[in-house]
């Protein structure tokens, strides 16, 4: 008999799906992450999109208006949100409390929260992101990415990039308050080189630089030639993603305590 289909492996199966709904639970009733992650920046979306100036082609001849560029960056809004707020605020909070410490004498074991949580707050952002197209497109014209698997691969290494780093706050947070104050510090400026307050491509050339090598700014040069440019994203920003998603959970691995 296969390893993979003996009943205490089925029963681990069941028991991490069990945990990942009972994760998925808690998430939407802390609130940060559907309150803080989903509907603020659905409210923001809304806002923007009815202010007359960003409706204003970017180019005089040309159909991409300012409110085009500010969708991407209201996706990275919600991922940032929820990696950089949400799940250390929980996880920290776990160890905080001693669950992890208690898990790690179960059968469940602490690394099966983890992916729990993980998989708890991806989903969400999966929610957030096709709420957030849909809302665009449908309340204010905005087109599908003309790329949609570039903007689906963009996506998943942009998640996978700051869910690591959400992990890497964690490993060092000694608790809520800790976990919450690095992800706040951290979320102004990486929020600012993904152009939420300056376009990108309205910042010095310097700024322009260090933003493609930033993980928001990585993730909205692979939104833009995705939806815009209607080609597969290049190398650069997909490398840049991948390389926070590896070193950021390698140490984050290297320095959890449970």
């Amino acid at each position: 008999m296969s390893v993979l289909n003996t009943p205490v492996a089925a029963d681990r199966r069941s028991a991490t799906w069990r945990l990942t709904k009972a994760e998925i639970k808690l998430c939407i009733r802390e609130k940060t992450g559907p309150l803080w992650g989903v509907g603020f920046p659905l409210v923001l979306l809304v806002v923007l999109g009815n202010v007359p100036a960003l409706r204003e082609p970017v180019e005089a001849d040309g159909d991409l208006t300012y409110f085009d560029l500010y969708v991407p960056v209201i996706v990275l809004f919600n991922l940032a949100i929820l990696a950089l707020t949400a799940l250390p605020t929980i996880l920290a909070g776990y160890r905080e409390n001693g669950v992890l410490r208690r898990m790690r004498t179960t059968p469940i074991g602490p690394a099966r929260v983890l992916a729990a949580q993980l998989v708890a707050n991806l989903a969400i952002a999966l929610v957030a992101v096709v709420l957030f197209l849909a809302v665009a497109g449908l309340g204010f014209g905005v087109r599908l990415p003309q790329n949609l698997p570039g903007f689906a691969v963009g996506w998943l290494l942009a998640a996978a990039a700051l869910l690591s780093i959400g992990l890497l706050i964690t490993a060092l947070a000694p608790g809520r308050g800790p976990a919450t104050a690095i992800g706040t510090v951290l979320f102004f400026p990486m929020m600012f080189f993904a152009g939420l307050w300056v376009p990108i491509a309205q910042m010095p050339p310097l700024l322009q630089d260090i933003s493609h090598y930033t993980p928001l700014g990585a993730g909205m040069q692979v939104f833009q030639e995705a939806s815009y440019q209607g080609h597969f994203p290049s190398a650069q920003p997909l490398l840049t993603l991948a390389g926070y998603a590896v070193i950021c959970s390698v140490i984050a691995v290297r320095w959890f305590r449970w």
